[in-house]
């Protein structure tokens, strides 16, 4: 499976167009993101600017019905909504702020993230990541995770046998 296009969002300050990272052979990482979170979404955004049309960074949308794990590390839809991962080409998975430091650092900008890997601010920043980690969802008025795993089941067992077809 090749990267999903970035779906726009009404609050997209930018007209980008969908990535094309993942069908260049140079990208070096596969962000994975939920393209439903407009937070996540302004980022990405953000980082496809930076990355200027040069493929070094596949942007995966999570959120996609049609993203599989088996493209993307082994990363299950539940376990890359939990936390933000990125997948290098050998297949190493990165996870949390260690994500922002490759990816920013990859496109020139290893400075802001830089001073994360100082031993106190490091791991302030990493817990400052997980508790947003944890209230994501409910931060950007989503359903909890919970529902959406229900919700995303039910979506893709819609297309399976006569399961949700309406008759006439």
């Amino acid at each position: 499976m090749q990267a999903n296009s970035l779906p726009m969002s009404p609050s997209s300050d930018s007209a980008l167009e969908p990535s094309t990272a993942a069908e260049a052979a140079d990208w070096q990482i596969k962000l994975l993101y939920d393209g439903d979170c407009p937070l996540c979404v302004r980022e990405v955004n953000f980082l496809q600017k930076k990355d200027a049309g040069r493929g070094r960074v596949a942007f995966v949308n999570i959120a996609d019905d049609a993203y599989d794990p088996v493209d993307n590390g082994g990363v299950s839809f539940e376990t890359a909504m939990g936390r933000i991962h990125a997948v290098l080409r050998d297949g190493t998975v990165l996870q949390n702020v260690e994500v922002f430091r490759q990816v920013y650092d990859l496109l020139g900008m290893g400075w802001i993230y830089a001073p994360t890997q100082w031993p106190i601010l490091g791991a302030l920043v990493d817990w400052v990541y997980g508790v947003w980690a944890d209230w994501r969802l409910r931060l950007t008025g989503r359903p909890d995770l919970a529902t959406l795993l229900v919700q995303r089941q039910e979506r893709l067992q819609c297309g399976v046998g006569d399961r949700c077809r309406l008759d006439s």
